[in-house]
């Protein structure tokens, strides 16, 4: 804008004067005016054109530091509530919830802790699943440790004397089953593909039986390419053991059906058995389709010797247990293959 300006006023003069400018002295001043206004507007333009010219220099943004508080919450419906291989809602529908929250001091540190909830039909007939767990993540490469402990609450659980329950089908169960567990999980994820883990659960009070208990098990991820539609997909399997102690409860020495708090008499010895699952599920956003086929090797009366299942039946011949000669058996602990549905999600997502 500058120069355009300057070529009109140049071009002014040189018109004015040109006309009666015969002589030398014209002549001469028109050598000189012309010089000395370009001279000038240069002079006064040159402090635009730098400005124009130089470097603008901003100062970088400061950082947004990373809020290193979320929480976790999700929900689901399943057609059962399979824990470990056994049916946790007698085989029927069950929901669940939770909420998860986490502080994340570094980024190779996370510590959470959490409250969950499970609907369930069990022998003590308990208002429901409580759970409340809490560890922290250490995070490294492509491995992750998860170390923590998780509690098991049944509110309002059924009792006869305080302390034991009996079924109608003679099956027997502790009046009060909560129990906790510590865990390590370690985890490694190779790349976005696939995800392996190793896992170990210890309680040295199995449903307050007095016996300990540990499950390792082996899980294994596959994920896929997202499809078309923007859904995701991934195939996944675990493969598990449960070793279960003795109880510090007995049978009473008339045969009855029922435990007598008499420590170091042997107790129950309480069978182990082996779990596995495999699955396909889908995934878009924070929806997850999950169809999964459950099954041990244990056989209904063991089934029954660990759930004291009500509905447990009559069972020929009667099977012999680590207890001894059972008569009835469970469905519990068979064959099952379940659907499920899961909504998960963070707070730090959903902005």
């Amino acid at each position: 804008m500058a120069f355009r300006g300057l070529a009109v006023w140049s071009q002014s003069v040189v018109t004015l004067q040109s006309p009666k400018a015969s002589n030398s002295k014209g002549l001469e001043m028109k050598k000189y005016v012309m010089p000395a206004f370009v001279a000038a507007a240069v002079v006064a333009a040159a402090p635009a054109l730098a400005a124009d010219l130089k470097p603008v220099y901003k100062a970088a943004p400061a950082p947004v530091a990373a809020n290193p508080w979320d929480v976790a919450i999700g929900a689901a419906v399943m057609t059962d509530y399979n824990f470990r291989g056994i049916s946790q809602s007698d085989r029927g529908a069950a929901v669940s919830s939770y909420f998860e929250a986490r502080f994340k001091p570094t980024a190779n540190i996370e510590w959470y802790a959490g409250l969950g909830g499970y609907s369930v039909k069990l022998a003590t007939d308990p208002t429901a699943e409580i759970d409340i767990y809490g560890g922290a993540r250490l995070t490294w490469d492509k491995w992750t440790l998860d170390l923590g402990y998780w509690y098991y609450a049944y509110p309002r659980e059924r009792q006869i004397d305080g302390v034991i329950v009996t079924v109608p089908s003679g099956a027997t169960s502790l009046g009060n089953t909560d129990f906790g567990e510590f865990y390590a999980k370690l985890n490694w994820n190779p790349n976005d593909n696939w995800a392996f883990s190793v896992q170990g659960y210890y309680t040295p009070d199995w449903l307050r039986s007095g016996a300990d208990g540990t499950y390792g098990a082996l899980t294994l991820k596959y994920t896929g390419n997202a499809l078309p539609s923007g859904w995701n997909w991934y195939v996944s399997g675990e493969l598990g053991h449960y070793w279960l102690g003795t109880t510090d409860q007995v049978f009473t020495p008339t045969g009855v059906a029922v435990f007598n708090n008499i420590t170091g008499t042997g107790g129950i010895d309480l069978p182990d058995y082996t779990y596995w699952n495999v699955g396909l599920g889908f995934t878009y956003k924070a929806l997850t389709i999950d169809l999964r086929y459950h099954d041990t090797n244990l056989n209904e009366a063991q089934c029954a010797v660990l759930t004291g299942d009500p509905g447990a039946g009559p069972i020929s011949p009667i099977s012999v247990t680590n207890v001894g000669a059972v008569g009835v058996g469970s469905k519990w602990c068979g064959q099952a293959f379940i659907g499920k549905l899961s909504f998960d999600t963070t707070l730090s997502a959903l902005k």
